[in-house]
């Protein structure tokens, strides 16, 4: 909330033509790029969430706090904001035995929730995506997937420690075909989520480090339930550097004003900035 946009970035990305429109895959919603934003990638290039009010939130390596890094939560990934609490998700070495969602109350007060790894769940906690009604976090691991993790939300879902603690798996969202590298996800609505992937091998869908949708048949109940995973379209690949590799981050929907925006980290020596694309929803 508190990142000044590169106007080096702008400089550097600014003579590109800006799309008209981006299609999406037979059936589902018409997302039409409306603009581009830049932060610096080390304060912001994590993930973004949406305030109540419309202003942003970005997460970067640089964000966690001193107190976290000591007791080895290294990596923290896409955020989400629900009923003006901050959702981070945490991680620490690929040898850790657990994972740790943090929640900042709106008066500031921070709780960690601690969720010890189950037989074969990955260390990776890629972010933090909380229901509409508040009551349901879901988050997801790095690599090849067939699920998304859900848990009661933390401070909201009153099934959780008051002050925090131990958090415990509710359930999955079994995905009914495979995804590869989510780096973050959002609820557009109480039955769909989009998802951004830096998956660039085309492998599961036919697209460059695509945009995907999942859509659920009812709402989050903390029981298990299917997940219709749909290709949406290729993320935006566009700066003025032409070596390197570029990485999606995290992906926000802001259901005040229908804003869809994702984070592409740029290439080589311009990976400094991380571009944000913002989308709205159209009809025809």
């Amino acid at each position: 909330m508190r990142r000044h946009l590169l106007t080096i970035a702008a400089a550097m990305t600014g003579a590109l033509a800006l799309a008209a429109g981006t299609a999406s895959a037979a059936g589902a919603p018409r997302w039409t790029e409306t603009g581009t934003a830049y932060t610096d990638t080390l304060g912001g290039g994590q993930g973004l969430a949406s305030h109540a009010d419309g202003s942003l939130l970005y997460r970067g390596l640089a964000d966690i706090p001193l107190g976290l890094r000591l007791k080895g939560w290294n990596h923290v990934g896409d955020p989400d904001i629900a009923r003006g609490h901050v959702f981070d998700a945490y991680q620490a070495a690929d040898t850790a035995t657990s994972k740790m969602f943090a929640v900042t109350t709106p008066a500031g007060k921070r709780y960690e929730y601690v969720h010890p790894l189950s037989q074969g769940e990955k260390v990776n906690n890629s972010f933090a995506a909380v229901s509409p009604d508040a009551r349901w976090l879901v988050a997801g691991e790095w690599g090849e997937q067939h699920r998304l993790q859900v848990f009661p939300a933390p401070l909201l879902n009153p099934s959780t420690p008051a002050t925090g603690g131990t958090l415990a798996e509710a359930g999955q969202i079994t995905l009914d075909r495979p995804v590869r590298d989510i780096q973050g996800c959002d609820f557009v609505t109480d039955t769909r989520l989009v998802c951004a992937s830096n998956d660039a091998t085309g492998t599961h869908f036919p697209d460059q480090r695509p945009l995907l949708q999942v859509d659920l048949p009812h709402a989050l109940d903390g029981g298990p339930v299917t997940g219709t995973v749909t290709g949406l379209f290729a993320l935006p690949q566009r700066s003025t550097c032409t070596s390197g590799t570029y990485e999606t981050e995290g992906v926000d929907y802001d259901p005040v004003t229908g804003t869809l925006r994702a984070q592409v980290i740029q290439p080589g020596v311009c990976a400094v900035a991380t571009t944000v694309y913002a989308y709205r929803e159209t009809t025809g």
